[in-house]
């Protein structure tokens, strides 16, 4: 069956090529776009308490971690078939798709009325917050992949470290940004501001995408295994409920905890069964035979383990010990995201300086987070300023040097037919290993408080001004950093595994 091609896309796979000035511009959109996801997740956790006292002040707070967790949870669920559908109708389609989703739920967020609704707009805009973060990235590499529809061919050489250094860019803001303007935004605008700030760029971002972007389309239509989706995204849900409840609602071994671990190993066995046997699986295990995308995934999980929570924990620092409002504690991030705004624009000359050897900067960004979190498992009560923000400048160039730099060598190293589904993998795997250390670190966190504090330690510690207390947080939080230290130095090992070679300078058959 043939696929009638969406206006500015020529279909039979290859688009005519886009101007320079129209690569540049619908780049911005794209990441607009990153940041938009970016932006929101730190911001609602700013003001996720405003948000209960307005709507359920009596019983509202129950609801509290489904409101956290509504978006996470659906923004994992949806990763692997968003990449199947990109691979399938094309990326500008399923891109487009997810953020008019994303932006659809952030109105609807915003006129919420009760926390049901709320948690229940919240879990659509995260819907659509599943494309924002991964099939933005897809469209990326495809504007930028030399032969591509995109452009890239203009701009040979850069194109794929440039795309990762301004993501890097975009992250180090978003993760200022995020804790400051939900502070102002708490305490100057009224909560529901959060999500009516993502329309005017959103839908810029949208319009722009719609007009200036020519990606390939597949020409033959294929199908898409939702029976495969279904069970992964049931087998993830399962396994982020295990992440959100386990040592904090329920018990490790309680009967909810064990229960949801076993059906989490069944359904992800019935997975691997769909996919080995399904025509069109929705996650190609052939592409296991790939030696850098095998390397990529163990990578992108323990990665994902050593960073989950290291702004949220130096976040809680600066906040539960230094006694900071999220609004000074969002900006004393500024040095990190120096790092990686440095890192960001100087990614072009440095990767016509190591071309094919983008493993060593992985390496290196790696080792730089570890010795980081190194440093911040020394924090004490009275730790002074200079140290903390010498600490982040090495954070934000470890986390500029390895943000993007993966995804880059996993788009280059696969069939443009398997872009999608090889870049919503990764992240996949990272979302995971994420959700996998902030179970880990928050169940050392609490046993470490209540080996320092005994049974009292849980809600009453948090905002005590005594200073046995505060150390015992202080001391608490180190060696959450100190563990998270040691699983940095994985993925760093692992990184030098990787066989990177030269830039497919063929245009895609399909995409």
């Amino acid at each position: 069956m043939t696929e009638t091609a969406a206006p500015g896309v020529r279909s039979g796979g290859a688009a005519p090529p886009m101007p320079r000035r129209h690569v540049v511009i619908a780049a911005t959109g794209c990441f607009a776009t990153l940041l938009l996801g970016l932006l929101d997740q730190n911001i609602v956790s700013a003001v996720s308490w405003t948000m209960v006292q307005d709507l359920d002040p009596a019983h509202g707070v129950a609801r509290l971690p489904w409101l956290l967790t509504a978006y996470t949870l659906a923004d994992c669920v949806v990763l692997p078939l968003y990449g199947k559908l990109a691979d399938v109708y094309g990326a500008k389609r399923v891109y487009l798709a997810a953020l008019g989703i994303f932006l659809t739920g952030s109105a609807l967020c915003g006129l919420a009325r009760t926390m049901p609704e709320l948690i229940a707009f919240r879990a659509l805009q995260g819907l659509g917050g599943g494309g924002l973060m991964s099939v933005t990235m897809v469209v990326l590499g495809l504007l930028f992949r030399p032969g591509g529809g995109g452009g890239g061919a203009e701009g040979e050489g850069e194109g794929d470290e440039g795309k990762a250094g301004l993501g890097g860019v975009m992250v180090g803001i978003g993760i200022v940004l995020g804790p400051a303007v939900g502070g102002l935004v708490s305490t100057h605008l009224n909560w529901r501001w959060v999500f009516y700030l993502n329309l005017p760029l959103g839908i810029a971002a949208f319009l722009t995408s719609l007009a200036l972007v020519r990606l390939p389309v597949t020409p033959v239509r294929r199908r898409v295994d939702y029976p495969g989706a279904l069970l992964v995204a049931a087998a993830a849900s399962a396994l982020l409920m295990v992440s959100q409840w386990g040592g904090k609602d329920y018990a490790w071994g309680s009967p909810t905890i064990l229960g949801l671990v076993l059906a989490a190993a069944l359904l992800l066995a019935a997975f691997l069964w769909r996919q080995a046997t399904a025509a069109e699986p929705v996650f190609t295990l052939a592409l296991l035979r790939n030696p850098t995308f095998r390397v990529m995934v163990p990578l992108g999980f323990f990665g994902g383990i050593g960073l989950a929570g290291s702004v949220a924990y130096l976040v809680g620092y600066f906040q539960e010990v230094r006694g900071m409002n999220p609004t000074d504690a969002g900006l004393l991030l500024l040095p990190m995201a120096v790092g990686m705004t440095a890192v960001g624009l100087l990614s072009g000359r440095a990767a016509a300086a190591t071309a094919g050897r983008r493993r060593y900067q992985l390496l290196a960004g790696h080792l730089l987070v570890a010795g980081a979190m190194l440093m911040f498992s020394r924090l004490g009560v009275d730790t002074p300023l200079w140290y903390l923000s010498l600490g982040l400048l090495l954070l934000g160039l470890g986390l500029g040097l390895c943000l993007g730099v993966g995804l880059a060598i996993t788009q280059n190293a696969v069939a443009a037919e398997d872009l999608g589904v090889a870049t919503t993998s990764v992240r996949f795997v990272q979302q995971l290993g994420a959700s996998a250390g902030l179970a880990l670190f928050g169940t050392v966190l609490n046993r470490q408080l209540t080996a320092r504090l005994g049974e009292s330690a849980g809600a009453s510690v948090l905002g005590s001004p005594h200073r046995a207390t505060l150390e015992a947080v202080a001391s608490s939080t180190d060696t959450v950093f100190a563990i998270a230290a040691c699983v940095m130095v994985v993925p760093a090992l692992l990184s030098l595994l990787l066989r990177e070679r030269p830039a497919d300078r063929s245009a895609p058959a399909s995409q």
